[in-house]
């Protein structure tokens, strides 16, 4: 595998920031590209990638926050060029709109994806129109639970108005990009972790549907949150972030972490990145700063096995929370500081900040979608 790394800023353009040795940019087969809304959304630096990369397939994605190497960085594009040696890619291209249901839309990358050799697959999907539950509960009705899937959901820093993906030419809000990977020469490790502290009752979800909050414990929903959050109540939905919500569907299911999208007054309702099913019990969660970035400590340790074997990661795909990035402020970095101390200073370090993430929560599961979590994908080709 073969990788090199490049930042764009308004004042400087495209600037080169690290490399391997022998890496050609007409052999690369497939470049990510993290970026604000606004530089994507002029499609002037897009345009200087292909051109660098005739031959690969761009990937982009608006974000909340970029990540190059052990930096955080707003309102730049991070690309990374990727020459794999021996693993074979495919990439599909839905968009939401054209289907309506985000449960079909992951049924159809997935079967679009699913051929032989196939060992891992990666998507990047719209953050405001597709349900990530629903998505991930498509993908997982297709693919057999030995292939991982991976991925986010786009940012649009805390605007919450719109996000924007794209495959090579076509970038536009309701876009899902799925990546295959095939090949028996690629190892693939996750994980998956928050650091959210919950307190407070345990609450029942006595009405909702889908992914729209109206009821717990028959009481309105939207009047007890911003009960919890006092003044903040005015800076909804981005204060949301502060405080989201750590829900089990069953009492033996996995914790997952739900973050509000946005607030309808007229129907007294949430809308969250992910489905609050009847039933399920919730609980209000706080920050603590040092469980926050032990969280991302985590998720690295477990992604640094490939079935239950230690691989050395040559690519870390880092795809955190916004909420994570508002909480820990000045901070934030600490937590990418804190995966490259499992993994080293030779891996190549990149992602985005999301409004969800795709992973599932532990080895031998299915794909979830998490919020306010770091979670990353490591490759290795050797």
């Amino acid at each position: 595998m073969e990788i090199s790394q490049q930042i764009y800023k308004d004042e400087s353009g495209w600037t080169s920031t690290k490399s391997t040795k022998n890496f050609e940019p007409e052999e690369c087969n497939l470049v990510l590209a993290f970026g604000s809304k606004s530089k994507l959304g002029a499609e002037i630096a897009l345009q200087e990638l292909r051109t660098q990369f005739p031959n690969a397939q761009l990937m982009s994605c608006s974000t909340a926050g970029e990540i190059s190497g052990l930096t955080v960085n707003d309102e730049t594009i991070v690309a990374t060029a990727i020459s794999f040696q021996k693993t074979k890619i495919r990439t599909e291209l839905v968009n939401f709109e054209d289907y309506g249901n985000s449960e079909t839309v992951g049924k159809e990358i997935a079967q679009k994806l699913y051929t032989d050799n196939l060992k891992h697959v990666l998507i990047i999907s719209d953050g405001q129109l597709v349900n990530g539950s629903e998505l991930v509960k498509g993908t997982n009705s297709v693919l057999p639970i030995e292939i991982p899937v991976t991925g986010g959901l786009a940012g649009d820093g805390t605007e919450f108005e719109g996000t924007l993906v794209g495959l090579n030419e076509n970038i536009k809000h309701g876009n899902i990009v799925g990546i295959g990977f095939y090949g028996d020469d690629l190892k693939v490790g996750f994980g998956s972790h928050g650091g959210w502290d919950e307190f407070g009752p345990h609450r029942k979800v006595t009405k909702s549907k889908g992914n729209i909050l109206y009821e717990v414990d028959d009481q309105n929903a939207l009047e007890l949150y911003k009960k919890y959050l006092g003044p903040k109540a005015e800076e909804l939905p981005g204060s949301a972030l502060l405080f989201p919500l750590s829900m089990r569907v069953t009492e033996d299911s996995p914790s997952l972490v739900r973050t509000i999208l946005s607030v309808d007054e007229v129907d007294q309702s949430m809308t969250f990145a992910g489905d609050i099913p009847e039933g399920a019990t919730v609980r209000f969660m706080k920050s603590n700063f040092d469980r926050l970035i032990d969280g991302a400590s985590k998720a690295a340790s477990d992604g640094y096995y490939f079935k239950d074997q230690p691989i050395n990661p040559e690519l870390v795909l880092l795809i955190s929370c916004v909420g994570r990035k508002i909480v820990l402020d000045q901070r934030i970095e600490e937590e990418i500081e804190a995966v490259e101390e499992i993994f080293g200073d030779q891996a190549f370090y990149c992602g985005f900040y999301s409004y969800g993430e795709l992973a599932p929560s532990s080895t031998g599961a299915t794909c979830d979608l998490h919020n306010q979590t770091m979670t990353l994908t490591t490759y290795s080709e050797n």
